[in-house]
């Protein structure tokens, strides 16, 4: 008799199971991910203080006994949505990696690397945690601090290992890289962050995006060539 049998999947797997998976996982691991996602939301828009579980089971469409079978409190609730972060901040390394080592051109590229960086920080869901995690940064210090090394500095790690490749190429003189890389970052990224974090209601526009990279890759180039 054949190893897969009527009415399972591969692996011997049912396939109701097998058809779960495909559509996201588990029933436990959909509600999992619609309370994170619904607690995502309030707590962007209404803050940490001013999101309950009960508004949270509810934008969810699980059950209050869900929420607290999925996570112990609202506190654990906030820190794994907080530390979720990571997943982003990886894409953001890689993207910095591969731009750096496309690089001929040492201005134009450093241009295009400072525009796919800022682009990436400013996106609105990322502003909106960097503004949450810093309001709750008294109340939850080792969660900001979390943050904090998983995201920002996470960034500058791989402008500094970028710029390092650089160097050893010759096209730059750097004596600390991870300075040379916080120097780059606050060039083209710092005045645009202040606006969007300050100002959330103004848009950040393409154009000035350019104006910031432009400018910024200009004064670094300058100083470290």
């Amino acid at each position: 008799m054949s190893e897969r049998r009527r009415g399972h999947g591969e692996a011997g797997a049912p396939h109701g199971v097998a058809d779960r998976r495909a559509a996201g996982g588990t029933r436990t691991d959909q509600k999992r991910q619609a309370i994170t996602q619904a607690a995502t939301g309030l707590f962007l828009r209404q803050g940490y203080e001013g999101t309950s579980m009960d508004e949270i089971a509810a934008a969810a469409a699980v059950s209050k006994q869900t929420v607290y079978k999925q996570f112990t409190d609202k506190e654990q609730l906030f820190a794994t949505i907080v530390t979720a972060i990571t997943e982003r901040a990886e894409r953001i390394a890689e993207t910095i990696n591969a731009l750096v080592d496309e690089i001929v051109d040492l201005e134009a590229g450093l241009v295009q690397l400072a525009r796919a960086y800022t682009t990436a920080v400013v996106q609105p869901p990322v502003v909106q945690l960097r503004r949450l995690v810093i309001s709750e940064a008294d109340r939850f210090p080792v969660l900001a601090r979390t943050y904090y090394q998983r995201a920002p500095a996470r960034g500058i790690a791989a402008l500094a290992g970028g710029l390092e490749r650089l160097a050893g190429r010759q096209l730059l003189r750097i004596d600390d890289a991870t300075t040379a890389a916080e120097q780059f970052a606050y060039l083209v990224l710092g005045p645009v962050i202040d606006r969007a974090l300050f100002d959330p209601g103004a848009p950040i526009e393409d154009s000035e995006i350019a104006r910031y990279a432009a400018a910024g890759v200009r004064v670094f180039v300058a100083a470290y060539t």
